[in-house]
């Protein structure tokens, strides 16, 4: 597939079939995710792979989701058989640009106007999303909520220098319907680049 097609289908799905995903595809999501760009060749991020069925459902009871409780929009996200964690370590920006060839040896956050920690694990996140759409599957990231991100960590013993950036299912798509009494579809809005001057 093109790439400008790539990025013309990207979108987030969020119900899927409950077909395998072949695990040389994951494995190539990964490999994409590792080439995205990283301040200072950091590569602070890791990447928890959930893909069988008792780790899907602890993350999706570690995260908040009751398998009692029932909605559209999570019946169908408990549909996808992989879901990725991608994850961001501060400490290894701070480390990395406290060495000789960048030379910033105070560690101080100050320096950090943009925390890049975050924007790189997105950015990778993303090749994730695309590898996705290139191998014909369907992919949806959404957020980990804040206040069910330390039973996450328990449940999967991840270390406190990591945190999760969200999440991102993977599978074989369906139709989306929508969640019942959502809005109408959004369209895409055209006035966000400016050119020169705001």
């Amino acid at each position: 597939m093109e790439f400008r097609e790539v990025v013309r289908r990207r979108r987030m799905v969020r119900r899927y079939s409950d077909a395998p995903v072949d695990p040389d595809v994951v494995d190539r999501m990964l490999a994409h995710a590792q080439r995205a760009p990283n301040a200072g060749f950091t590569q602070g991020w890791a990447f928890l792979v959930l893909d069988t069925p008792a780790d899907v459902a602890r993350f999706w009871e570690s995260t908040g989701a009751d398998p009692g409780t029932h909605n559209a929009w999570l019946d169908g996200m408990r549909t996808a058989p992989v879901v990725i964690v991608p994850l961001t370590s501060k400490r290894a920006y701070l480390d990395r640009y406290a060495q000789p060839d960048k030379g910033w040896t105070d560690r101080a956050e100050g320096r950090w106007p943009v925390p890049y920690w975050w924007v790189d694990a997105g950015m990778a996140s993303l090749l994730v999303l695309q590898t996705a759409v290139d191998e014909g599957l369907g992919a949806c990231f959404f957020g980990i909520p804040g206040e069910h991100v330390a039973s996450f960590r328990e449940a999967f013993g991840v270390p406190e220098d990591h945190a999760p950036v969200g999440a991102i299912t993977v599978g074989h798509r369906l139709a989306d319907t929508g969640a019942q009494g959502s809005p109408a579809r959004r369209e895409r809005r055209d006035d966000v680049v400016h050119r020169g001057r705001w």
